[in-house]
């Protein structure tokens, strides 16, 4: 019984939507820590790569010449790249910043709910998707919980604060993550080969870079003062745990209940890390931002059912949001 199809399903959907949830709510606790935004997004790609490196390695010895960046991306450059730049380097940069003007309850409405509406509307223009009128209902919904939770930001701004950032900064990486996601779609890649292109074209760009800039002190960095503790449990759980850990869960997770359900299933994240964030990291729960998370959550549980299971599972599973907190809209 525990080792049956469905039990490998239900224990690959805790384990990925805890970590979703986990992502957001850790991301946010770790920005009133010791290190910067860059200096996170290093520790991603650098705990992710050591364990991708030598399988995208393998991968690439076994299937011959479709390889690139010196045989350790398993897909051609083209899509190496074009999916790394959105998927593996701006995404990351992008989200650890936003933690650091904008709550982690910001993050869950804004993060997650965005996905499905950018990647709709790219979808749309770049794949010639059509835009039935119940997934217009659902994306109405998330346009108007993220309006009810960005709006707020911006009012802010008015009295001096800097939460709108944020929340513009989340958008931009919930765009980025959609990018990437029509573009695997596009290419016609699979779950695991594009997470392991995203994560070495990252390694391969991202860390020459941060170790030039910080060298000649053009990017600030505290990882030389930072805890060697704190250093290890990022680069476990947001490299190792949000990209590769639940890479592998989701992919289970939609081999087990298929797409629909799946997404319906990581639909429960934008609630569960905005709850997290109240009883974890204390932050508050107003009425705007209750109202948004049930319009963003009903806007994708009503995207989901529009959708109709014509493409087979790994298909569905090209795109999977590896430390997004995020669904992957069909």
């Amino acid at each position: 019984m525990l080792s049956s199809p469905r039990a490998v399903g239900i224990a690959a959907a805790v384990v990925t939507v805890a970590i979703w949830t986990g992502f957001i709510v850790i991301g946010r606790a770790s920005a009133g820590m010791t290190l910067l935004p860059f200096d996170l997004a290093l520790l991603r790609i650098a705990g992710a790569s050591v364990v991708l490196l030598p399988w995208g390695w393998w991968l690439a010895r076994r299937q011959g010449g479709s390889s690139s960046l010196g045989g350790f991306s398993p897909l051609p450059l083209r899509p190496t790249v074009t999916a790394g730049v959105f998927g593996g380097l701006v995404y990351a940069i992008l989200c650890y910043a936003g933690f650091f003007f904008a709550p982690a309850a910001h993050a869950s409405v804004l993060m997650p709910g965005s996905l499905p509406l950018w990647t709709a509307l790219l979808a749309a223009v770049l794949l010639r998707d059509r835009i039935t009128p119940a997934r217009a209902l659902g994306l109405a919904c998330i346009v108007g919980g993220d309006v009810l939770v960005g709006g707020e930001g911006l009012l802010s701004a008015f009295r001096g604060g800097e939460v709108w950032k944020g929340d513009l900064i989340f958008m931009s990486a919930a765009f980025c993550w959609s990018v990437y996601s029509v573009l695997a779609r596009k290419f016609g890649l699979d779950a695991v080969r594009a997470t392991i292109a995203i994560t070495v074209f990252a390694c391969f760009t991202y860390v020459p870079l941060f170790a030039l800039l910080t060298g000649t002190g053009v990017l600030p960095t505290r990882l030389g003062t930072a805890p060697w503790g704190e250093i290890a449990f990022q680069a476990l759980f947001q490299g190792v745990g949000s990209v590769v850990i639940s890479g592998i869960t989701f992919v289970q997770m939609v081999r087990a209940f298929g797409p629909v359900k799946s997404t319906m299933i990581t639909a429960l994240v934008p609630g569960l890390s905005a709850l997290g964030a109240v009883a974890l990291l204390g932050e508050p729960l107003g009425w705007n931002l209750l109202a948004g998370l049930a319009l963003v959550t009903a806007g994708i549980l009503f995207g989901v059912r529009a959708v109709r299971q014509q493409t087979p599972d790994s298909i569905a599973v090209r795109a999977c949001p590896a430390g997004a907190g995020g669904q992957k809209n069909s």
